[in-house]
């Protein structure tokens, strides 16, 4: 016989662990120091840079 699911307690231990997944996401991406967020961007700006000063033509 199939096992009873209550789809009230499925439906929120869905959405309870989706939002843990956000959440985690959410830590890694604004959890920084300042100091790590000016880096970052200096870097993307210093590659940004030095790929358009690669190309060949304007």
């Amino acid at each position: 016989m199939a096992k009873i699911v209550n789809l009230n307690r499925a439906r929120k231990a869905k959405a309870r662990d989706e939002a843990q997944a956000t959440a985690a996401a959410n830590r890694t991406a604004h959890g920084r120091t300042k100091a790590e967020k000016q880096a970052a961007k200096a870097e993307a700006e210093r590659r940004t840079r030095e790929l358009d000063g690669a190309k060949r033509e304007p």
